[in-house]
């Protein structure tokens, strides 16, 4: 199976490793950054190209004689390389997450007979398919909440985190207004708003606080209540409003001193990947619960699924890494064998309505040491 992976940053550069180790497989990883390329050469057999994924055609020469696509480029480029993978009818297994709606492009995906299995990551991704999973057994859905975070075991001031891919698009998270379902109506509020304070088991006393991520969830699951809560160490989500009201985080340039421009968020993004650069030894964890509220014939059940992974200390690998990297690499192994098609814009809560394919892509997962727990109970009706 010839695969092509569309970035080699840290995400990619895991999703490359594993597929190339496939029996059979024959990876080709494109990317602009020649040091990350040479990461890549150093890890796995995989063919390496450097490439500027965003020159017009460079995505679809990439992909030309693909029996498969890995989409894991920066946002920025997310929304532009899925569409071309989309036009050349490729099935893609994509985690480059974008502002734009990956569902605009269902006809699209339908008429090219491209199967787009999008936001293949964990959240979302994972929360997407956890949710899509709970609801396959109910006969609608009342609520649905996410928490979902990656962070240190060791805190370090001022911000106590630590970077595993893009800082742009964390930043991102920090700036764009969260897209939450409340009583049935799609509203908006500020990122980093509604802050409160949970319990993880054998972690502590985390916050959370609103993101944008439920994404294609806002339509695909109609239910009354949804929302996503990013989490960190209490008093993160503070300290990074006061750089995002200050104008941190602004792109509009401003004129320093000799007639320098320069975009405030671009001097914040070298800053901050600077403080969050997670050291080599450094151990991390990535924790998701996703509980879901719903209703069967009579009955009002819950359904919480929990998720709580560590660095691999035999490979070194993240735990952000990995429970991000897996799903895609899962996703993309099932596509490239033939194992599912379904010509669309595919994201993991519709592929979960499939019970053959749900059962694959679980059995994947739990292959690679990604487990969670699941519980289901009757609660009152409200």
């Amino acid at each position: 199976m010839r695969i092509s992976i569309l970035g080699a940053g840290l995400i990619g550069r895991v999703i490359a490793r594993e597929l190339a180790s496939e029996e059979g497989a024959q990876v080709s990883v494109f990317d602009a950054d020649p040091d990350a390329l040479d990461r890549v050469a150093r890890e796995t057999h995989a063919t390496i190209l450097r490439t500027d994924l965003s020159r017009p055609g460079a995505v679809s020469d990439a992909v030309s004689d693909a029996d498969c696509v890995v989409g894991a480029l920066p946002g920025a480029l997310g929304s532009t390389m899925l569409r071309s993978v989309i036009e050349a009818g490729k099935p893609i297994a994509d985690i480059s997450f974008s502002r734009e709606d990956p569902l605009q492009f269902e006809a699209l995906a339908r008429e090219r007979g491209s199967t787009a299995v999008v936001d293949c990551g964990v959240s979302p991704g994972l929360s997407n398919f956890f949710i899509g999973r709970a609801a396959r057994d109910f006969n609608e859905v009342d609520e649905a909440c996410i928490y979902v975070g990656g962070l240190p075991f060791a805190r370090a001031w001022p911000f106590e985190y630590g970077i595993v891919f893009s800082v742009a698009d964390v930043i991102e998270e920090y700036v764009r207004p969260a897209r939450v379902m409340e009583e049935g109506k799609l509203v908006t509020r500020p990122a980093l708003s509604e802050i409160e304070r949970i319990e993880v088991p054998g972690i502590g006393t985390l916050e959370a606080f609103l993101t944008d991520g439920l994404r294609t969830l806002l339509r695909t699951v109609p239910a009354r209540t949804m929302k996503e809560k990013t989490l960190r160490y209490p008093g993160h989500a503070g300290r990074i409003e006061i750089l995002r009201e200050t104008g941190f985080f602004e792109q509009s340039p401003l004129e320093l001193r000799g007639g320098v421009r320069v975009a405030p968020r671009d001097v914040a993004e070298q800053l901050l990947a600077r403080s969050w650069k997670l050291a080599d030894d450094a151990e991390e964890f990535t924790y998701l619960k996703v509980t879901v509220t719903g209703r069967k014939l009579d009955r009002t059940l819950r359904t919480s699924f929990e998720l709580l992974d560590r660095t691999h200390r035999a490979t070194g690998t993240t735990s952000m890494a990995r429970t991000t990297a897996f799903p895609c690499v899962v996703i993309a192994r099932m596509l490239a064998r033939g194992e599912y098609r379904d010509p669309g814009v595919r994201p993991l809560e519709m592929l979960a309505a499939n019970r053959e394919a749900a059962a694959r892509f679980e059995l994947g997962l739990t292959a690679r040491g990604v487990r969670w727990t699941k519980e289901s109970h009757e609660v009152e009706a409200t």
